[in-house]
This record gives C-alpha cells, sequence and structure tokens, in this order.
C-alpha cells in the first residue's frame, strides 16, 4: 500500500483541535469559509484515501487483476496486509455511503414538507407565516427563497425585534448559507472526527447573519435582544424544516448574544494563523491523497507492462 494516502487517514483526528483553536480567533465570514472548506477537503481525501485502498486491495487478487488487464497482480503489500486494508475500506465506504444517502433522503423529505406547509400560509414579499404557536424562524431556499415565521415568535417579539429577526433570515438568504450547511451535513458524516466541524460552521453561518442584521438595524445591542429571545421562547419546539434551513435561534445562542454586545472583530495574527493552520491541514491531505493516487496509479501501469519499474 503507498504510504502517502495514510495522509488523509489520518488528518481529519486534527480537525477537532485546530478547529477548536480557530474558531473563536476567526471573523465569522473567513470562519465560514474556511471550515467549510477543510471539511470538504478532509472529507474528500478521506473517501478518496479508502477507494485507493480498495483498489489496490482489489488488484492484489488475480481474478480481479486480470479483469484490470494486469499482466500481474499488484504487488505493493504483503496479503496479510493489503487483504485487511481492502475489508476495512469497504466498511468504510459502505458506512459513509449509508449516512451520506440517509441524511441527503431525510433532508430532502423535510425540503418538500416545509414547502408544502406554505401553501395556504398568508405571504407579503419574502415573508411567510405560519399559524403555529411554537416560536420559529428560519430561512427556506428555493425560487424564491422564502423567510418562515411562525405566528408564536412573531407574538414573542416586539417591532424592532421582528426587524432584527427579518434581517437576519434574509442575510442567510442573500448569503446562500444553505450550501454552506448542507456540505458540513454531507462532509461531517464520512468520518466520526469531523463531526465538531458541522457544529463550528453552524456557528460560523449564524455569526454571519448575526452581524449582517447588526449592519442592517444599526443597533448590535438590539440585535442580541432579538436574537436571546428568539431562542428562548423557540425551547418549546419548531416547525418541521430541513437543517439547512437556518434559523434565527440556530447554534449556540449565549455565544452569539456575548459576540453581538462587543465590537465587531477584526483580523489579527491569532486570526491568519488559526487560519492557515486549518488550510495547511486540508492542503496536506489534498496532497497526500494526489500523491498517494499518482503512485498507484504508476504501480498499475507497471502491472500492465505499460511502463518501466525505475
Amino acid at each position: 500500500m503507498t504510504a502517502a494516502l495514510l495522509v488523509p487517514l489520518l488528518m481529519p483526528f486534527a480537525a477537532p483541535a485546530l478547529t477548536r483553536w480557530a474558531g473563536p480567533h476567526l471573523r465569522p465570514t473567513a470562519a465560514l469559509w474556511t471550515l467549510t472548506a477543510t471539511a470538504c477537503a478532509l472529507a474528500g481525501g478521506w473517501l478518496a484515501a479508502l477507494g485507493g485502498l480498495l483498489l489496490a486491495g482489489a488488484l492484489t487478487m488475480s481474478t480481479l487483476a486480470r479483469l484490470g488487464h494486469l499482466i500481474h497482480p499488484l504487488d505493493i503489500a504483503p496479503a496479510v496486509v493489503a487483504y485487511p486494508a481492502t475489508a476495512l475500506a469497504v466498511g468504510a465506504l459502505a458506512v459513509c455511503a449509508y449516512a451520506m444517502t440517509r441524511s441527503a433522503l431525510r433532508q430532502f423529505r423535510q425540503y418538500r414538507t416545509a414547502h408544502a406547509q406554505l401553501q395556504n400560509a398568508p405571504t407579503a414579499g419574502d415573508l411567510s407565516v405560519l399559524d403555529r404557536p411554537e416560536a420559529d424562524a428560519y430561512a427556506l431556499p428555493g425560487n424564491p427563497g422564502r423567510i418562515v415565521v411562525t405566528a408564536g415568535m412573531l407574538r414573542a417579539l416586539d417591532g424592532p425585534e421582528r426587524e432584527a429577526l427579518l434581517a437576519h433570515e434574509r442575510a442567510h438568504l442573500a448569503g446562500r448559507h444553505h450550501y454552506f450547511l448542507a456540505a458540513a451535513d454531507l462532509a461531517t458524516r464520512c468520518h466520526p472526527a469531523l463531526r465538531g466541524l458541522r457544529g463550528a460552521i453552524g456557528l460560523a453561518v449564524e455569526r454571519v447573519a448575526d452581524e449582517a442584521a447588526a449592519a442592517a438595524v444599526g443597533d448590535r445591542h438590539l440585535t442580541a435582544r432579538a436574537i436571546g429571545r428568539a431562542a428562548l421562547a423557540g425551547t418549546t419546539g419548531r416547525a418541521a424544516r430541513p437543517a439547512f434551513a437556518a434559523g434565527a435561534a440556530g447554534g449556540p445562542v449565549p455565544q452569539r448574544v456575548k459576540a453581538l454586545l462587543q465590537p465587531a472583530a477584526t483580523h489579527n495574527r491569532l486570526a491568519v494563523a488559526a487560519a492557515c493552520a486549518l488550510l495547511a491541514c486540508s492542503a496536506a491531505s489534498v496532497a497526500g491523497t494526489a500523491t498517494g493516487l499518482v503512485n498507484l496509479h504508476h504501480h498499475v501501469e507497471i502491472a500492465q507492462g505499460e511502463a518501466q519499474d525505475d
């Protein structure tokens, strides 16, 4: 087995520590893009490395090697290593495929249900109001996207707080945050160590919308109060909606409120170092994957008689 493929297999285990260090120091927009790119790169490298191990192990078997037009089976690892590694790769890929497919189907069903709920709901511009007692508000993507608010949420907030809440949800639609949340959900289901990135990306999405809402209404304290009251009112339940439909009460609300009660964050050396650490982790995973697959391709060419081993 090519040793380079071990890098993308091991790199996801560094993600939790790097995320805990980098998340608090990055500005919301930078955190959102950096964390999402890291999650996708690590998940993609993990899947590609598993696929490479599966292919390498399969081509060490004579029958499968002949099907691949190899003159002789691959000889890059002893059978005592190749066969267990292949079995583990098959099992891990099967678990990943099941988890991602299950999540995607569940999100699709919830998305259709959420849109069906709006058929008879009163609308005004981009706003739809559900006649439900529970307090909830979220941005539902579509063509066009909708801001969905329940009657319970409207009753829980006063006029200025409603304005801040709607500005928050409009920021989700304008920023197309559903793509970030969907990518985070799928990517973090590929590896147990990546699950912490899902919450970090969710927090970054909410922080970006919080800052946009504060800028729109011109009052950070008002936005913080609206977010806090919306979260307290929404503890009794929420309308059915997919996880990628970002809501005002998502993420760790105390942390969001605390950030809004302080001046807007600015870049500093620690933030740059945090971003570089995460991007270096992603780059190492991508480089290891590319090197491992290129080496595997070279060995396959040798086994096919198309190249001479140096």
